[in-house]
C-alpha cells in the first residue's frame, strides 16, 4: 500500500460498496482521498475510518451519531449511552446488543398484515425504521405494535382515522419526549460530563440512569393515558350511555376505579 487503494480497491478490501464510500464522503463521516494528479488514492487511515463506521452501525448508531462521535463532538462517555438507547430502540434491554431486528416484509410476515398497510403506517412515521447497510429494518418488538393496531381495525376502526388519530398522539408524544430528553441532558448528562470522574465511570452512570429512566418514564405515561382514557370514556358513557351500557361498563374493576 506505498501509493495507497483506489476507491475500488478499498471497496474491496473494506467490503463497503463504492456508492457507499462516496455517500461517506459527503456525509462527510470519510475524509476525501490523497490525489496524485487526477488519481485519487485511500490510506490506511480510511480502512480504520471505514471499519469504524461499520462496527458502529453495527450497534444501531445513527450516522450523524457516527460523525459526531468520530470528530470528537461527542464524549467517549456518551458512546456508551447511545449504544443503550440504540439498544433500547430495538426493544431489548438496556446493555444488549443483540435484538432481532426484521424488514418490513419480515415484519408483516410475523404479524400477518398485509405489507401495503405496514408501508402506509412506516410512511406516517408511525414505525420507526433503522438503516443496516443501506437496508431499513425494524424492531422485533414493533410485531406486538403492529399485531395490537390490527384488533383496533377488526374492532371498527376505520384505517384512515386510526392513522390521523395515531398521527396526533405521536406529534404530541414527540413533544413531550423532547423535553424529557432535555430535562435528563441538563440534570443527568452534563453534571456528569463536568464531573470528575472517569470516562468509564461517566458512562457507567449514564447507562445505570438510562436504564432507571426509561422504564419508569415509559410506566408513568403509559399509566397516566389510560386513566384520563378511562375518565373520558366514563364522562361519555354517563353523557350518552344507556342504563344496560352504564351497568355493563361499571362492573368492571378498572371503570369503577377510574370513575372515582
Amino acid at each position: 500500500m506505498a501509493e495507497g487503494l483506489r476507491v475500488e480497491e478499498l471497496a474491496a478490501e473494506t467490503g463497503v460498496s463504492v456508492d457507499t464510500i462516496r455517500f461517506y464522503q459527503k456525509r462527510r463521516l470519510l475524509a476525501p482521498p490523497v490525489r496524485d494528479g487526477r488519481v485519487a488514492f485511500y490510506k490506511p487511515e480510511h480502512v480504520e475510518r471505514l471499519a469504524r463506521i461499520r462496527e458502529l452501525q453495527g450497534r444501531g448508531f445513527s450516522l450523524a451519531v457516527i460523525r459526531r462521535l468520530l470528530e470528537g463532538e461527542l464524549d467517549p462517555a456518551d458512546e456508551p449511552l447511545v449504544a443503550a438507547v440504540a439498544g433500547a430502540q430495538r426493544g431489548e434491554p438496556v446493555g444488549d446488543d443483540d435484538g432481532e431486528l426484521l424488514t418490513l416484509s419480515e415484519l408483516a410476515t410475523r404479524a400477518n398484515v398485509p405489507e401495503g398497510i405496514l408501508e402506509a403506517v412506516a410512511r406516517e412515521g408511525l414505525l420507526v425504521s433503522q438503516v443496516r447497510d443501506s437496508v431499513e429494518v425494524f424492531p422485533v418488538a414493533d410485531v406486538e405494535l403492529v399485531t395490537s393496531g390490527l384488533k383496533l381495525l377488526e374492532a371498527g376502526f376505520p384505517l384512515p382515522e386510526l392513522l390521523a388519530l395515531a398521527r396526533r398522539h405521536h406529534d404530541m408524544t414527540r413533544r413531550i419526549a423532547e423535553d424529557a430528553v432535555r430535562m435528563f441532558d441538563d440534570h443527568v448528562r452534563e453534571p456528569l460530563r463536568v464531573s470528575e470522574l472517569s470516562d468509564d465511570e461517566k458512562a457507567q452512570r449514564l447507562v445505570d440512569a438510562f436504564a432507571t429512566l426509561l422504564p419508569t418514564a415509559t410506566s408513568l405515561v403509559a399509566q397516566h393515558f389510560r386513566s384520563v382514557l378511562l375518565e373520558v370514556a366514563t364522562e361519555h358513557l354517563e353523557s350518552v350511555g344507556g342504563p344496560a351500557e352504564l351497568a355493563a361498563a361499571r362492573a368492571q374493576p378498572d371503570w369503577g376505579s377510574a370513575a372515582k
